[in-house]
Formats: C-alpha cells, structure tokens, sequence
C-alpha cells in the first residue's frame, strides 16, 4: 500500500483516507487497512460521537486545533476523507506513522 494514496498534500492543508473502528479500547491510529489510515475509536457511532472522537484523536496526535480538521465525505460511514487545513505532509505522516 502507497502512503500516497492514503495521504495527500495541497494548497493549504493534507486530506487523509480513513477507516474509523468506533467501540475500540483506545483511540489511536492502528496502522494502513483498505486502502486508509485505520483510526480506533472508543466512541460509538452514535449522534455524531465518532465524527467528533475523529476529529480530537487527530487534532491531538497532529497538534492541530479541532477547527482545522473537517470530514469531507463519509460522515455516516466508516470509510472518510478528512482535511487538515494548514497542515505540513511531512509532520503529519511522522505523527501518524506514515513515515
């Protein structure tokens, strides 16, 4: 699997493929499946919950403020795109351990 295709960089930001695994022990990246970045959550899929565990677990692990990372598409599914807008590529990869 291409770290590419899980991973990109653009004008202003990084979009990253994900699959969430909501009802997990942690929250935390759980390395490349399917074509994206595993992310385990402990919040259930329920109102919103994993969106949001989603978007703090990133925001912690990549030091971003949560108002910079937004679900583009997937937002009742497991599979997303996620946007981290004023984002380095190479930070987030060491971060997320794509490097």
């Amino acid at each position: 699997m291409m770290n590419e295709d899980v991973i990109q960089a653009d004008s202003g930001g990084v979009t990253l493929k994900v699959r969430v695994a909501p009802r997990s022990a942690k929250n935390g990246v759980a390395g490349l499946v399917e074509g994206a970045l595993k992310i385990t959550l402990t919040a259930p899929p329920v109102d919103g919950a994993a969106n949001e565990a989603l978007i703090e677990t990133l925001a912690k692990l990549c030091r971003l403020r949560k108002s910079d990372i937004t679900i583009l598409s997937g937002h009742t599914a497991r599979q997303k795109r996620v946007r981290l807008a004023g984002a380095n590529l190479e930070k987030v990869k060491k971060a997320l351990g794509l490097n």
